[in-house]
């Protein structure tokens, strides 16, 4: 191969493990200083570089968005799996910023790859959670109808860290970096690459292009308005 493109961690890492030789460019919703990648955002150095979130910067955002749409008696849990590399360090990025912002935060712990979702869920009804953040991953994609089955019997308003997750699964919102505008920046480096650069050498790169994403049929089906403020700022409404 001249060049890899690789879209989530457990891939990347897996790929990094293989070959030094090889090109590796990556689309990574983790930090990659943070998990061990790569040495800097500016100098990444060895055969990887490629797109990537720093420090889970927009679970701010989210949580904020949360306490928009619930502006009293906000409670969230947040759904993770402890199996994989990402969520542990994505969650506690929530319970730092939770603090922050003074939100209880409930942590829904599962683990890959048959998740008790169920029991998480019965969490969650015991801790009076009213919202859900589900941090994105293989095992969290794979069984995303159940959870979104259980979040609108659980009458949960639902976010996610993906896009797609509210497009084709049903998740309530999204608020995140627009996947579309991250792969096509990925073909600029794989366009570098092979014109001779050396990917150690190329600085990688934070994201530019944000997303929300509401879904009003999830809306109807918990009987949740959303507040007329958070549905002017959507970038994307699907009735």
């Amino acid at each position: 191969m001249d060049v890899i493109v690789v879209g989530y961690l457990a891939g990347t890492r897996a790929a990094k493990q293989a070959t030094r030789t090889v090109p590796i460019v990556m689309v990574s919703q983790e930090d990659p200083v943070e998990i061990g990648l790569i040495q800097s955002f500016a100098h990444p150095q060895d055969n990887l570089t490629g797109v990537a979130t720093s420090g889970r910067d927009l679970s701010g955002k989210r949580l904020e968005l949360l306490r928009d749409v619930i502006s009293k008696g906000l409670r969230v849990g947040v759904l993770w799996d402890s199996n994989a590399p990402g969520p542990p360090i994505a969650f506690k990025h929530y319970e730092a910023v939770a603090r922050a912002l003074k939100i209880p935060l409930q942590s829904l712990e599962v683990r890959g790859p048959q998740p008790d979702l169920e029991g998480a869920f019965n969490i969650s009804v015991r801790s009076r959670s009213n919202a859900l953040i589900v941090i994105r991953n293989p095992s969290m994609r794979r069984h995303l109808s159940s959870i979104v089955d259980l979040a609108i019997t659980n009458r949960m308003i639902s976010i996610s860290e993906g896009t797609s997750y509210v497009v084709e699964a049903g998740v309530l919102m999204s608020y995140a970096a627009d996947e579309d505008d991250q792969y096509g920046r990925a073909a600029v480096y794989v366009d570098k690459i092979l014109k001779g650069r050396k990917p150690g050498e190329l600085p990688v790169e934070q994201p530019k292009k944000f997303e929300m994403v509401i879904n009003l049929k999830t809306a109807k089906q918990i009987g949740l308005t959303i507040p007329p403020n958070v549905l002017a700022r959507a970038d994307r409404v699907i009735k």
